[in-house]
């Protein structure tokens, strides 16, 4: 009798053709506050009212940050509670661990929910599950809990990663990608949750750069579902196909994002520089993306990008002289929500599917084939993806 080789055995194994963006999904807190009310309300919980000429440097902060409002989990009745919290660096970990270790996994699995009734699908065929987030740390982790709250197969395959940032939208798109493409009949259920509850706290002279991130964040979940093979005839409905991945660390952008968990909680760090490392980087991953593809228009693609601040996406723009509309969602996203971290870019792709959609009902619609995705976060960590539209839907 003959012996398979591991070839032989290996093949049937893995999937044919590439892995597709299967369901998106999103949720935010019930709670939000306008960013024109912010400045009052931040120096008022805060108990820094008497700190004025701070006060109208957040002020501008606020005004030129192009948002509108914010999702937050924590009220004033919970800072009421948790003191501590509002003061820029009185020990205050176990307060916001006792709040954050519930909520991520409560807010992811509402992302989650969503998902899968886009998907349409049983949920006992979810073979793997990733969750990131940036917003406390526990073991069992919040994959666990996650996976607990909504009812997913106990053989799950589950995977945590803690504290990424910003670009580990891009981080578990590559995983699912991997997963999806190596094992057959995978489907893969990833999620992003954070709540900035981790690095709320008062203003300080001293530390203006933590007032950006005061002024900037929100909270936010989203999720999707990736798998290659889709079988539309059990109603799957593929959005993207996944075409490459790829990380790099931009040069000489060491601290330039940073965050440091303390007693005091998430102590973050921007650096004004952010903005221009990226933009005169960005088209080096563009064009390692796009040149086996032999494309060299950037306002050719369709684009979905990590709004991370105003002048990031400012000088993005004008770096690659892209049309206005190309960051349009990506703006959308950053004015109604602010920077939720990881879980900014599945809002940006559901908004530009569910724009185009309506798009078509009274036009043709920009019917564009190939995409971007950008994640970018500490490190500086640049994650970029290539996306292609399947069958031009959107």
């Amino acid at each position: 009798m003959t012996s398979m080789t591991v070839d032989q055995i290996r093949r049937p194994l893995r999937a044919e053709g590439l892995a597709t963006i299967l369901a998106i999904g999103t949720a935010n807190p019930a709670n939000y506050i306008t960013q024109a009310d912010y400045p009052d309300y931040y120096f008022r919980v805060t108990k820094s009212e008497h700190m004025t000429d701070l006060k109208n440097k957040f002020q501008r902060m606020c005004d030129r940050s192009m948002i509108k409002k914010r999702h937050m989990y924590f009220t004033e009745e919970h800072l009421k509670q948790n003191p501590n919290m509002c003061d820029y660096t009185a020990p205050s970990l176990d307060a916001r661990q006792s709040i954050l270790v519930v909520e991520v996994p409560k807010l992811g699995k509402e992302a989650c929910i969503k998902a899968i009734k886009e998907w349409n699908q049983p949920k006992s065929k979810i073979t793997h599950f990733i969750f990131t987030t940036i917003s406390g740390i526990d073991m069992p982790g919040a994959d666990y809990q996650c996976s607990k709250l909504l009812g997913l197969n106990p053989s799950v395959k589950r995977v945590m990663l803690y504290n990424l940032g910003c670009h580990a939208s891009g981080t578990i798109l590559r995983m699912a990608k991997d997963i999806a493409e190596n094992n057959k009949g995978a489907r893969v259920l990833a999620v992003c949750s954070d709540i900035m509850t981790g690095h709320f706290r008062g203003p300080a002279e001293s530390h203006l750069d933590s007032m950006i991130g005061q002024a900037l964040f929100g909270d936010g979940a989203s999720a999707i579902i990736v798998g290659a093979e889709p079988d539309e005839s059990a109603g799957e409905q593929p959005i993207f196909e996944l075409v490459s991945t790829a990380q790099t660390t931009l040069p000489d952008s060491d601290g330039v994002a940073r965050g440091h968990l303390k007693e005091a909680g998430v102590v973050i760090h921007l650096h004004q520089s952010l903005p221009g490392l990226i933009s005169t980087n960005i088209e080096k991953s563009l064009t390692e993306a796009f040149a086996p593809i032999g494309i060299s228009d950037w306002n050719s693609i369709f684009w979905i990008t990590h709004p991370a601040g105003r002048a990031v996406l400012e000088e993005i723009e004008a770096k690659l002289q892209l049309k206005n509309e190309k960051l349009a969602d990506s703006r959308h996203v950053l004015s109604e929500y602010g920077n939720m971290s990881s879980a900014c870019v599945f809002f940006i792709m559901d908004k530009l599917r569910k724009r185009s959609l309506e798009q078509r009902k009274s036009t043709t619609g920009d019917g564009l084939e190939w995409g971007v995705l950008f994640g970018f976060g500490p490190g500086l960590t640049v994650e970029t993806v290539v996306l292609h539209s399947v069958a031009n839907k959107f």
